[in-house]
């Protein structure tokens, strides 16, 4: 089986004293786990497609714990941005559950998939205009820094598969601990089984 070739959140062990940079990156990252699961087929398909799940989810908790609720207070019109953020996760996470339960071979998958990366990249990018750049701007280098720790902690926790309606950061602490060991559990399961 081929090395990994994007890093899951937090594996790169890149020194992350920047909340901004730590998210950009694993935007890229998840860009490219995309494109690794649209040119592989078979087993490495499946693989590419587990870590794309893994990465998306992981990531999303944080933003939903961490800069979410930052973003609220900090900037101009924050509630509403917010909320926008929210139900585009929370969109995103129902079409990601209902492809992991597909088989990456499925006709339906590669559909699926396009839908779900057109639907990510956007996400992406209004976060990136209208959360990150007003972050960068309104915080200084010890609160940059802050952030990006407490992102890599809950990133630590979370859940490693998408959970749909659960998008707050209050739904993510009470849920997030008993979805993390579960997900993480069939994770251990799946990888003893060979499947992963």
């Amino acid at each position: 089986m081929p090395e990994s070739h994007t890093p899951q959140a937090g594996d790169d062990r890149a020194a992350d004293d920047d909340v901004v940079a730590l998210l950009m990156r694993q935007h890229g990252d998840i860009r490219n786990l995309f494109d690794e699961v649209e040119q592989s087929r078979g087993e490495e398909r499946r693989e590419a497609f587990r870590r794309l799940v893994r990465l998306l989810a992981v990531h999303e908790t944080a933003e939903e714990e961490v800069v979410h609720p930052f973003a609220r207070r900090a900037l101009p019109g924050g509630e509403q941005v917010v909320e926008d953020r929210l139900a585009e996760e929370r969109a995103a996470k129902e079409t990601l559950a209902a492809l992991d339960e597909l088989d990456t071979e499925d006709p339906k998958f590669m559909l699926q998939l396009m839908k779900l990366r057109k639907d990510v990249q956007e996400h992406a990018r209004a976060e990136e205009r209208y959360e990150f750049t007003h972050i960068r701007r309104s915080t200084d280098t010890d609160g940059l820094a802050t952030l990006a720790k407490a992102v890599k902690a809950a990133e630590a926790m979370a859940p490693t598969r998408p959970h749909p309606g659960v998008e707050s950061g209050a739904a993510n602490v009470a849920l997030g601990p008993v979805a993390a060991l579960v997900d993480r559990t069939k994770d251990a399961v799946r990888k003893a089984m060979g499947k992963d």
